[in-house]
C-alpha cells in the first residue's frame, strides 16, 4: 500500500525535540539563508559577469536559470524521496551536496565550468527546500506554524541583505568567483550544527520511487524553459523553439496521465482537490513571477540607468529584504491570531501599488523615491508569503508534507524562471521595437529604450498581483462567509 505510516510518534510528543525546536528552525534556517545568498548575489553581480565575459544579458542570465531549471527538474523527486526515506535525511544530504556545488562555483574559470557547478549546487539546494517546509510544520504545533514559516520568511530576507552588500564588495574588489566562497564557512557550521541538533525521522511512507514520473517530469521542465529561454536569442518562430515547446506540452500531458495511474505518484495531485491549498499555491507563483520581474530588472536600472557602482547599488536593492526582515515574522505571527486571508490580501494590495510606483521611475529619478517603492515591495512581500506558506502547509496530512513542501518550492521556482523569462521576453520585445532593430541587451548611450521596456515589464507585473489580490479577496469573502455560517448554526 502506499503512503501508509511507519510510526504514530510525532515530534509535537517527543520533549526533547520541543525544547530544541527553536534551534532546530536556526539550522533549517541557516540553509534558506544560503540559497537565497546565493540567488542574490549572482543576482546583482549579472550586469558585471556581462561586461566581463563579453555576454549579452540574454546568454548570461542562464547563470540563474541553470541553477532555478536544475531546482525545478529534481525538487519533487527530492520531496517524494523525503517522505519514502525521511525528510531529515535527505536533508543533511542536500546540505553536502549544496557546499560542494558552491565550492566549484568558486573554483569556475568559464561559464560552462560555472553553469555545471550551478546545477551540482542546485540539487544540494532542491534536497533542502524540497523537505525543510515540511519538517517545520511536522515539528512545531499549529499555534506555533505561522510565527515558525514566518521566521523561514526572515531568513529568506537575511539571505537577500547580505546578498546585494557582500556581492558588491566582493564583485568590485575580488572578482565574480569569489561570490560562491561565502557560502562555504556557513554551510560547514550550519552541517555541524544540523548533524548535531536535527533528529532521526520518525515519519516515512512505504512507497517506490516514480522513475517514469520523474524522467518525464524532467523532459517537460527542461524542454519548456530551454524554448522559452533559448526563443528570446532566436525569436520564438524558429522551428527548433517550436519543437521543443511542443514536445513540453506533451510532455506535461504524459506526466499527469502516469500520476492518474500510478499507486504512488512523483506528485500527489489530491493535493489540488483542496481549494485553499490549490489557491494558495496558485497565489504564490504568480508572486514569485512578480517579483522574479524585479529581480531581474532591478539590478541593471540601479547599475546601469541610476549610475551606481555594485556597492551602493546592492545597498539600494537591500531596501526590499530589510523591509520584510522587520515585516515577515510580525505577519506570520499575527496570522496565528487572526488567521491568513486578510494579510495575504494586504500584502497583494501594497505590492500592486509598489509595482505602479516602480513602472514611473526614470534615470533621473530620485534615490529616496526608488528606495520607498522597492521598501513598500518588500512590506507587501513580507505581508503575504508567511501566511501563505502556512494557509499551504496547514491543509495536507503529515505523511504528505514531503510532497506538498516540494510542490511549494517547485512552484516558487518556476514562478522565479517565468518570471526571469517574461520580464526579459518584454524587456527585449519592447526594446527592439523603439531601436527599430532586434536588441538582446542594453543599448549604449540610449537609457530611454531600456526604460521603455521596463516601464512595461513593471505594469505587467502590477497587472499579475493584482490578479492574485482578486482571487485572494475572493478567498477572504468565502471565508468570511463560512464563518457567518458556522456562528449562525
Amino acid at each position: 500500500m502506499s503512503s501508509t505510516a511507519i510510526t504514530a510518534t510525532t515530534y509535537q510528543e517527543n520533549i526533547d525535540v520541543q525544547k530544541k525546536r527553536w534551534l532546530i528552525l536556526i539550522v533549517l534556517n541557516l540553509f534558506t539563508f544560503m540559497s537565497t545568498l546565493d540567488g542574490s548575489i549572482v543576482n546583482i553581480a549579472l550586469p558585471v559577469l556581462s561586461r566581463t565575459l563579453h555576454l549579452p544579458v540574454a546568454q548570461i542570465e542562464w547563470v540563474t536559470t541553470a541553477y532555478l531549471m536544475a531546482i525545478c527538474t529534481a525538487i519533487l523527486f527530492f520531496g517524494k524521496l523525503g517522505d519514502i526515506v525521511g525528510k531529515i535525511k535527505i536533508f543533511k544530504i542536500g546540505t553536502i551536496v549544496f557546499i560542494l556545488g558552491s565550492l566549484l562555483c568558486g573554483l569556475s574559470s568559464s561559464l560552462s565550468m560555472l553553469l555545471i557547478s550551478r546545477i551540482i549546487q542546485a540539487f544540494g539546494a532542491s534536497m533542502t527546500m524540497a523537505n525543510s517546509q515540511g519538517i517545520v510544520t511536522d515539528i512545531f504545533p499549529s499555534n506555533e506554524r505561522g510565527k515558525a514559516l514566518g521566521l523561514i520568511g526572515t531568513f529568506v530576507s537575511l539571505g537577500s541583505i547580505a546578498g546585494p552588500s557582500l556581492g558588491g564588495i566582493i564583485v568590485s574588489s575580488l572578482g565574480w568567483q569569489y561570490i560562491f566562497w561565502v557560502n562555504v564557512p556557513v554551510g560547514l557550521v550550519a552541517v555541524f550544527l544540523g548533524w548535531k541538533l536535527l533528529p532521526k525521522d520518525l515519519i516515512k511512507v512505504k512507497d517506490k520511487i516514480d522513475v517514469p514520473g520523474s524522467l518525464v517530469f524532467a523532459i517537460f521542465i527542461l524542454t519548456l524553459f530551454v524554448g522559452l529561454l533559448l526563443g528570446q536569442q532566436v525569436g520564438y518562430g524558429d522551428k527548433r523553439i517550436v519543437a521543443s515547446l511542443v514536445v513540453a506540452v506533451v510532455a506535461f500531458a504524459m506526466f499527469i496521465r502516469l500520476e492518474l495511474r500510478r499507486p504512488g505518484p512523483l506528485l500527489q495531485l489530491a493535493l489540488f482537490k483542496n481549494p485553499l491549498f490549490s489557491l494558495s499555491i496558485l497565489c504564490a507563483f504568480l508572486v514569485f513571477v512578480a517579483n522574479f520581474c524585479f529581480n531581474i530588472i532591478s539590478p541593471f536600472y540601479a547599475q546601469n540607468m541610476l549610475n551606481l557602482s555594485p556597492f551602493h547599488a546592492g545597498f539600494l536593492l537591500m531596501l526590499l529584504p530589510i523591509s520584510m526582515v522587520i515585516v515577515a515574522p510580525l505577519s506570520g505571527a499575527l496570522s496565528d491570531k487572526i488567521g491568513s486571508e486578510l494579510l495575504t490580501f494586504a500584502g497583494l494590495v501594497v505590492m500592486v501599488i509598489a509595482q505602479i510606483g516602480l513602472a514611473q521611475l526614470h534615470a533621473g529619478s530620485s534615490i529616496p523615491l526608488v528606495g520607498l517603492w522597492i521598501a513598500m515591495l518588500g512590506i507587501g512581500s513580507g505581508l503575504f508569503q508567511s501566511p501563505n506558506n502556512s494557509l499551504i502547509m496547514s491543509t495536507v496530512p503529515r505523511t504528505q508534507l514531503g510532497s506538498a513542501g516540494s510542490v511549494n518550492s517547485l512552484v516558487r521556482n518556476v514562478g522565479m524562471v517565468v518570471g526571469i523569462t517574461l520580464a526579459t521576453s518584454i524587456l527585449f520585445y519592447i526594446m527592439s521595437k523603439e531601436a527599430g532593430y532586434r536588441v538582446t541587451g542594453l543599448v549604449p548611450g540610449h537609457p530611454e529604450i531600456f526604460l521603455a521596456g521596463m516601464h512595461v515589464v513593471f505594469m505587467t507585473s502590477a497587472s499579475i498581483c493584482l490578479v492574485a489580490a482578486l482571487l485572494t479577496g475572493w478567498r477572504l469573502i468565502g471565508a468570511r462567509r463560512a464563518k457567518t455560517q458556522q456562528e449562525k448554526g
